[in-house]
């Protein structure tokens, strides 16, 4: 990576300076390596000194775009903010790029995220001895595992479950394909739902109803979102979350928890289906292997 040696001087600094806790350094860490990354390989900016208020800025609309929680990319602005400055007092630079940095717009107004303990609290209420439970866990477990917005779950097809490789086809925008991990845990909960509980569900009369759909209400129809936003809303008032919950704050809580485990950030944007916002390229070049690897290592569930 480029930049190693700084941002070692620098870890080494507030280990050393700051007497920061050692999960606070690996956080400062991870952050740093994301955006020095997104400089050298993105933008191709190989010397601190060229870095200016708008590369820093391009990259905080990356991470905004991302639906992170305010709290997670505040964080990495004060990382950012951080290592700019050491830059100054080390003489590495002659100015600061980062000083006059503000939180972007758009997060001011991002919803709250869910934290793993809070997710894993709404996961285990459906009951798991019901049909319908069994579903419904499925649902939660997929919802989190692959970071999917409802329209994408509902439209969502046996014929896109690649179990055997431990992947899901999503349907994005725009009619936009993507493999997405789908984690240990949600794929036992599916291949359990799927085996069990849909053969009951599908219509005996008339099997085409469900055309193939891997959600179905108890009559056979496909599961619709207003099913989806029940399910999940009763799941997190009967698990006394106090938080407002519904289904895409999965989705925020699937990216926050990825990055702030140190995830890469082109791999995320990957799994979340979202273009970059300096290329009309989808990051279709990332290993699978890799999504695979980041999410069985960043996921709290994987």
């Amino acid at each position: 990576m480029h930049y190693e040696q700084e941002l070692q001087r620098y870890i080494q600094f507030i280990k050393l300076e700051k007497s920061l806790s050692e999960n606070s350094v690996v956080s400062y860490k991870n952050d740093l390596e994301r955006y020095l990354t997104f400089l050298s390989e993105d933008l191709h900016i190989l010397k601190l000194s060229g870095v200016t208020l708008q590369h820093i800025e391009q990259y905080l609309e990356e991470l905004t775009a991302m639906d992170l929680s305010v709290s997670s990319i505040a964080r990495n602005i004060s990382s950012v903010r951080g290592f700019h400055e050491f830059a100054v007092v080390e003489d590495i630079t002659e100015a600061n790029p980062a000083e006059l940095i503000e939180l972007p717009k758009k997060a001011k107004n991002l919803p709250e995220v869910l934290n793993p303990e809070e997710i894993s609290a709404i996961i285990d209420i459906p009951n798991r001895e019901t049909d319908a439970g069994i579903r419904n866990a499925a649902i939660l477990e997929t919802l989190y595992a692959t970071g999917m917005r409802v329209s994408e779950l509902i439209d969502l097809e046996l014929d896109n479950l690649f179990f055997e490789i431990g992947f899901l086809r999503v349907i994005g925008k725009g009619n936009k394909e993507r493999l997405v991990p789908v984690g240990e845990m949600a794929q036992s909960a599916l291949e359990h739902y799927i085996e069990v509980v849909r053969p009951k569900f599908q219509s005996k009369k008339n099997p085409q109803k469900a055309k193939n759909k891997v959600f179905l209400s108890q009559r056979g129809n496909p599961l619709s979102r207003m099913s989806i936003w029940n399910i999940v809303n009763d799941a997190a008032e009967r698990a006394g979350i106090k938080k407002n919950v519904y289904p895409h704050i999965f989705r925020h809580s699937f990216a926050t928890h990825l990055l702030e485990g140190g995830a890469d950030l082109r791999a995320v944007q990957e799994m979340l289906g979202h273009s970059s916002i300096l290329t009309t390229e989808i990051y279709t070049h990332v290993d699978r292997s890799l999504l695979h690897q980041v999410h069985k290592e960043f996921h709290p569930r994987g």
